[in-house]
């Protein structure tokens, strides 16, 4: 709320001491009707993937709105919304708020970008359109459905870029580093519903349900974890760390590579909330093929550790997940392809919570463009599974569930 505060307090000052302020409003509305062949969706506490319960849906998947003001050459800010109407975990509320300064580029093309707010950290390739939307299918994958879900915070992002074209060259380079606070739990929803796939954004003042397994009971080792994750809280008063390499090759492609550490002392818990220690590399890349077809890769390993205030291991689990994604595009029509292969690998020995899991995923998608800012799109998501804790719930540990989705997605 601080942070809410001062970006209005600042956005509404300049813009009274400056005329040239620039106002914009933008947005996407998406409408679907689906069918699912699931369990119990994970937004519900249960261990199904998908952000639907089993069988038919019609819902409100998303009404993003994205409102940025630009004062002068550098500065300016940008808050984003978004609301869901699904019958499950129905919600309105800010994903995003940030106020930015990137400068003029010098004479030999360096550029200052500094942003300050609640943001996602620079990793996704796949989120890009208005409101942090997929333009490419309606789940995004595991990997950036997790980022969805916990992966954000409130810090400080600077990147420093060299652009090719002030010196004769095809070739841009950047590097980011990012400080950050308020994202101690992150890795619980990983280790305690594995993997999902989603286009569901956590909202600022949500919290999320854990399944009710039984190292959650009285008596059990994780008799203290709050029935729900809190995933932007801040307990241990510690600065995380992000650093990103990116370089892109225009009209051809971009190479990046990055390292994330919340750097969390897990020896704290209050009210029921848990510091996670979560680390992980990640490297993507997104590449013009012949043909008309672009490829987006990304891959991310890493860890997660939970521990009580002993700094006993009571959660600790390695991780990684990544997708490739082929896409072309014609005339009004655009075809998407995604695989994916995700794992959790359990290496505690608390009993009644395995948290292993293996999985795979296919997603096949067709949009068509009614006009320029209208498509129609439908799409198959197929998930592949085992995860042994779906025994606690009297559940099949080997599942395969599979999504049909039509969409209706407006943006403006």
């Amino acid at each position: 709320m601080c942070c809410l505060l001062f970006l209005s307090s600042s956005v509404y000052a300049d813009s009274i001491e400056l005329k040239d302020v620039e106002h914009d409003l933008t947005g996407v509305i998406d409408v679907r009707a689906g069918y699912a062949d699931t369990i119990d969706s994970y937004l519900e506490g249960g261990l199904g993937k998908f952000g639907a319960d089993n069988g038919a849906q019609i819902a409100l998947s998303q009404l993003g709105l994205n409102y940025h003001i630009q004062w002068g050459d550098a500065w300016s800010s940008r808050i984003v919304a978004n609301g869901y109407v699904d019958g499950i975990n129905n919600g309105l509320g800010i994903t995003e708020a940030l106020i930015r300064y990137r400068d003029i580029p010098s004479e030999s093309g360096i550029r200052l970008d500094v942003q300050f707010g609640l943001m996602y950290p620079k990793i996704s390739l796949e989120n890009v359109a208005t409101a942090w939307a997929s333009p490419y299918t309606l789940n995004y994958s595991t990997l950036n459905s997790w980022l969805a879900e916990e992966v954000r915070h409130i810090g400080l992002s600077t990147t420093i870029e060299s652009l090719g074209k002030y010196r004769q060259s095809e070739h841009d380079f950047s590097l980011t580093a990012e400080a950050f606070m308020f994202n101690d739990t992150t890795g619980a929803m990983l280790a305690w519903h594995g993997w999902t796939q989603t286009s569901r954004q956590t909202l600022v003042q949500e919290t999320l349900p854990i399944a009710a397994i039984p190292a959650m009971e009285t008596g059990g080792m994780l008799e203290a974890q709050a029935a729900n994750s809190d995933p932007f809280t801040e307990l241990d008063d510690r600065i995380g760390g992000h650093v990103l390499a990116k370089w892109t090759w225009r009209n051809k492609g971009s190479v990046q590579a990055g390292y994330y550490d919340n750097n969390a002392n897990t020896l704290i818990v209050k009210q029921g909330q848990y510091v996670w220690l979560t680390q992980f590399g990640h490297v993507g890349t997104k590449w013009r093929l012949p043909y008309g077809i672009s490829l987006i890769g990304q891959f991310m390993q890493g860890s997660t550790l939970m521990t009580n205030t002993e700094g006993y291991p009571v959660v600790d689990n390695d991780f990684q997940s990544g997708y490739i994604l082929l896409s072309k595009r014609w005339s009004q029509h655009r075809v998407n392809i995604r695989v994916e292969d995700f794992s959790v690998t359990d290496n505690d020995s608390t009993p009644y919570d395995n948290n292993n899991e293996d999985g795979q995923s296919l997603t096949l998608a067709y949009q068509y463009q009614l006009d320029r800012p209208w498509f129609i799109q439908f799409e198959y998501n197929l998930i592949d599974s085992n995860r042994p804790a779906r025994a606690y719930l009297n559940e099949s540990i080997d599942l395969v569930e599979q999504q049909w989705q039509l969409s209706s997605r407006y943006f403006f």
